[in-house]
């Protein structure tokens, strides 16, 4: 028994009526998020990083040479605000891991691209990340892993189809 299951035992004691199994999906996944997100900042720390600086360099890194986007190519992308996607590229570029140039297709408007240095940094902590993600799943095997995915996935989509 873990500490879900034992307030999920209280809840059965005190009021048998109610179907608590939901509560103890979420109890589960809040401690998990809890648990995941700290071990997940380790390693941006390690870099220099945290998840949101990390979000946006992975985000122009995945995108593949010229690894350039569009500011609100990188806000669809990371599903942040323009006020905080400005704060986040002031301080990336404070730090020279991007820059913003001229938009090559539209002289009007800028891209936001990877400095050498910024494409260093990020090769080097996506791959202590994607270590870091094996680590933490490595209590379930590649099947429960595909199934919790697939669970996940199929969850989240009936979320988003439902506009929540």
């Amino acid at each position: 028994m873990d500490q879900v299951d034992r307030i999920l035992a209280q809840w059965h004691q005190e009021r048998p009526d109610l179907d608590v199994a939901p509560m103890g999906m979420f109890g589960r996944f809040g401690r998990l998020r809890s648990i995941l997100s700290a071990e997940l900042d380790k390693v941006f720390a390690a870099h220099g990083l945290n998840g949101a600086s990390f979000d946006v360099l992975a985000t122009l890194r995945r995108s593949g040479p010229p690894y350039a986007l569009s500011p609100s190519s990188l806000i669809e992308w990371t599903m942040v605000t323009s006020g905080t996607m400005t704060n986040r590229l002031d301080k990336l570029e404070q730090a020279g891991l991007i820059s913003r140039e001229k938009n090559p297709e539209d002289g009007r408007g800028f891209v936001i691209a990877l400095t050498e240095k910024g494409h260093a940094l990020i090769d080097a902590a996506v791959t202590d990340h994607v270590a870091n993600q094996h680590r933490l799943t490595k209590a379930l095997s590649a099947d429960e892993q595909a199934q919790l995915d697939a669970l996940l996935r199929k969850w989240l989509a009936g979320m988003e189809a439902d506009g929540s």
